[in-house]
């Protein structure tokens, strides 16, 4: 059954790393679009502008009507040209807001994804999980992505009503000073709104993020569930962080609402106040109606300053998921050389000294290993004794946390990554197939063998004959080939042998063949696969029978380098094959 997930998102880093993180992520959106973005902040900040000057000249164009003096032909034609540009102006906020929000999103996501894959699984195992993962790179990328037009909207927000207060002031100082009574209470709310919403929102994404990664088991084990008939149970377990997300939601909106009613209530109140106090103005001749007019819409402007709410709101919700999208990007990338591999290499394979970590305890304690160029070598041992980790070492997919691993003389840390990946052909119990075709599959890798080559690694593997019944052969959807477990596992034989370089580890890669696919596959090594170094983790006895060495593991230490013949003396080492059958055994002794 699927397990049942742990928090969802890592400890929290420390204050000063975390702003670091979230600056990095925001500030790299920017520079993706920094002509969009400049240009949306300059259209924000002009349409502000035509929008604080249009109430002085609307005024200005009404005392000239009432007065009949001259000049009423220029204000008219003033007045239509700020409508039309601030209707352009925001029909190209809302374009280039659009264009760069999408543009930052997309950025963020393959940022994300190319983090991801280059690094070594189990760092990101260790620290997210998939539905987490999923998360980070969907919906956080997205609302991380709407940052920069955020902050362009927030700055014309910001603009409108702290010019609309300059503006009143001109107009009338004792109108603005009426203003700026009420002036400290809207401050104080939308600083309020802003603690508030950040840790709620913060909460809230970590909450999708947990309900995220219980769906992504239970669609994993499926069969499982359907199985035992537990639907109904995992469901329930799926949606058991459902009424936190519920509750962190309304908390949110409780919050923004509150924000909006008090600024609803105050700014009216506000502006009620302006007009009045202009109107006793107007009676006492200190202000003309055109000036009373352009007051009333600074007053609305200038009240505006509660439509910042909004604003903040979504650059809140674009700083945490900054944050959450940030500590996927901290996670270090393993460092790379450009050292070539000897060109008459074969495959020497040294581990010195190597030590693996895994859950604060030695998975591999310092393994001191050579197999020699143009051997095959099995590495055997019980369940847990650190066989896969040992193959993802040999091969660098991940790194030793001390100790040296070394190809025909060079340290893999400072090889060429591309050569590295050309040169060391990975086959796994369990593959996974990419590609549109079932030749694509077999093709894909570092780069694409021509079409007899892949032809020949099939037969290698035991696959021709199966892939040679489908439809239309290797030109089958792979989508829609009905491969058995077996069958995906010799295709995932095939593309290791038809990119086989001076190295190749297969990693249990023949649990799931019977032992006459097996054998085949063992000559095919030998006689049809290029001439190197191969690393099997074995669990058969035959599979270590046929190999030159045997590397013995046991607790993460190596007990022994041997001949499977003089290891088989030893009934340790038999007992690690006390599960095989009868066949593999005759086929030892």
């Amino acid at each position: 059954m699927p397990r049942t997930p742990g928090p969802s998102s890592p400890p929290s880093p420390p204050a000063a790393r975390r702003d670091t993180g979230v600056r990095s992520v925001l500030t790299g959106a920017f520079r993706h679009s920094p002509v969009r973005a400049v240009a949306g902040c300059l259209f924000s900040v002009a349409s502000a502008g035509a929008a604080v000057a249009l109430p002085a000249v609307l005024g200005h164009t009404l005392d000239l009507v009432l007065g009949a003096r001259p000049g009423l032909h220029g204000a008219l034609v003033l007045c239509a040209v700020l409508l039309t540009a601030e209707v352009l102006l925001d029909a190209l906020v809302a374009l280039t807001g659009g264009v760069t929000t999408a543009r930052s999103t997309a950025w963020l996501r393959r940022r994300g994804i190319d983090h991801l894959l280059s690094l070594a699984p189990h760092r990101v195992a260790d620290r997210f999980t998939p539905g987490d993962l999923v998360t980070r790179l969907t919906g956080n990328a997205a609302d991380a992505g709407t940052a920069p037009t955020a902050a362009a909207n927030g700055l014309a927000a910001l603009i409108t009503p702290v010019g609309a207060l300059i503006a009143l002031a001109l107009t009338d100082i004792w109108l603005a000073a009426v203003f700026l009574v009420g002036l400290p209470l809207l401050t104080r709310l939308l600083r309020t709104f802003a603690r508030g919403s950040s840790d709620s929102v913060r909460r809230y994404q970590r909450v999708q993020a947990d309900i995220a990664t219980r769906l992504v088991e239970a669609l994993g084990g499926a069969r499982t569930i359907a199985a035992a008939g537990t639907a109904g149970r995992e469901r329930a377990r799926v949606l058991a962080p459902l009424p936190e997300l519920g509750a962190q939601g309304r908390h949110m909106w409780q919050l923004y609402g509150r924000a909006v009613v008090s600024s609803s209530i105050l700014v009216p109140l506000l502006t009620t106040v302006v007009l009045a106090v202009g109107g006793i103005r107007l009676a006492y001749g200190s202000l003309s109606v055109g000036e009373l007019l352009a007051a009333s819409r600074y007053a609305a402007l200038t009240a505006g300053l509660g439509g910042v709410v909004g604003q903040l709101n979504a650059l809140v919700r674009s700083r945490a998921a900054a944050h959450r999208t940030g500590e996927l990007l901290a996670l270090p990338t393993p460092a790379h050389g450009s050292t070539p591999l000897p060109a008459d290499g074969r495959g020497r394979l040294e581990l010195r000294a190597v030590t693996l970590v895994r859950g604060g305890a030695p998975a591999l304690c310092a393994v001191d290993l050579v197999v020699p160029g143009g051997t095959t070598m099995a590495v055997v041992g019980h369940s847990g004794a650190g066989k896969s980790l040992l193959a993802a070492v040999a091969g660098r997919l991940t790194d030793p946390d001390s100790g040296q691993v070394l190809l025909d003389g060079v340290p893999l840390h400072e090889a060429d990554p591309a050569q590295l990946r050309r040169e060391i052909g990975y086959a796994f119990e369990r593959p996974a197939l990419f590609g549109a075709t079932v030749g694509a599959a077999i093709g894909f890798g570092p780069y694409e063998p021509p079409a007899h080559a892949i032809e020949a690694a099939s037969r290698a593997a035991g696959a021709d004959s199966f892939v040679r019944l489908l439809p239309d052969g290797y030109a089958a959807p792979l989508a829609r080939a009905p491969l058995s477990g077996g069958e995906v596992q010799r295709l995932g034989l095939a593309r290791a042998f038809a990119h086989a370089g001076r190295l190749l580890v297969l990693d249990d890669a023949t649990s799931s063949l019977d032992s006459v696919t097996e054998l085949h596959v063992r000559r095919a090594l030998v006689h049809d696969v290029r001439t190197g170094s191969r690393l099997l983790i074995a669990h058969r006895v035959s599979s270590a029978a046929r190999a030159d060495l045997v590397a013995w593991l046991e607790h993460g230490r190596l007990r022994a380098v041997a001949p499977h013949d003089q290891l088989w003396a030893d009934p340790d080492y038999r007992a690690v094959f006390a599960h095989t059958d009868d066949e593999d055994t005759r086929t030892a002794s």
